[in-house]
């Protein structure tokens, strides 16, 4: 007799299977949310590494987190962190993680579909970045925003909300349930402490003005493909983030102080 091992899931692919080259080309050309699954795979192997560290080795886990969360005092010395802080979550706390994994899996498939893989992908890291532009815009109006160390997917998934509201208004599905949806997310602030609400507003600006560029857009660019529209628009969008961070930085009351490199 065959000895077969026990699956919950008998049916489904294995770990090894799933992530594959061979499967990930198909699912790519297939038009699976690849690059929503890879997200969540990166988010939550690097909470799962966080966490641990916070058992084991405090110590390494402060050191871990600190190297990568986003502070706008820091962010032209750090440069990196515009992207690390992006797949960075509060260390073994379910609630932060859980939160943003389900939205993003209730909202990031049906725009990567629609969308395609590449046009997505920019839009979820410009909307990150946004995210931290909108921080460094905040601290121009509150100096302890300076100071404020930000971290989490949030800023992606506000670009990825104000994106499918933009894409929704455009082939005329009913945008209500989407807004209360929404609506809930922008008031979680005032319910819980310690959310980065300025990375809330910025990504969802900055998705949703990238959105509408690529649904409508400049009139003399309608007849270039997604693909090229992505790029032209991507990079437009990117320059405009960085000459927003660069202008805030001129403000930045480290910027030039020698005891800057204490915080590094």
């Amino acid at each position: 007799m065959a000895y077969q091992r026990f699956s919950l899931f008998p049916d489904s692919p294995s770990f090894k299977d799933f992530f594959s080259a061979r499967s990930m080309r198909y699912r790519w050309r297939n038009g699976d949310p690849v690059i929503t699954v890879t997200i969540m795979a990166i988010c939550v192997a690097v909470w799962i590494v966080e966490t641990l560290l916070k058992i084991v080795w405090p110590a390494g886990c402060n050191a871990f987190v600190g190297s990568g969360v986003f502070m706008p005092a820091l962010a032209t010395h750090r440069p990196w962190t515009f992207i690390t802080s992006m797949f960075l979550h509060q260390p073994a706390s379910l609630w932060h993680i859980l939160f943003n994994m389900l939205t993003l899996w209730c909202v990031g498939p049906v725009l990567e579909r629609m969308m395609g893989h590449l046009p997505y992908l920019a839009l979820y890291v410009l909307s990150g970045l946004g995210g931290s532009a909108g921080m460094m815009v905040w601290a121009l109006f509150s100096q302890d925003g300076w100071l404020t160390s930000a971290y989490g997917a949030s800023g992606a998934l506000f670009g990825l909300f104000a994106a499918i509201l933009v894409v929704y208004q455009r082939i005329g599905i009913d945008i209500r349930s989407m807004l209360i949806w929404m609506l809930i997310n922008f008031l979680m602030p005032i319910i819980t402490p310690n959310i980065a609400w300025q990375a809330h507003v910025g990504g969802f600006i900055i998705g949703g003005v990238f959105a509408w560029l690529l649904v409508s857009g400049l009139h003399a660019l309608r007849g270039k493909s997604l693909q090229q529209r992505t790029l032209m628009y991507g990079v437009i969008m990117l320059a405009v983030i960085i000459a927003i961070v660069v202008a805030c930085n001129m403000s930045n009351p480290l910027r030039a102080n020698p005891l800057l490199g204490m915080f590094s």
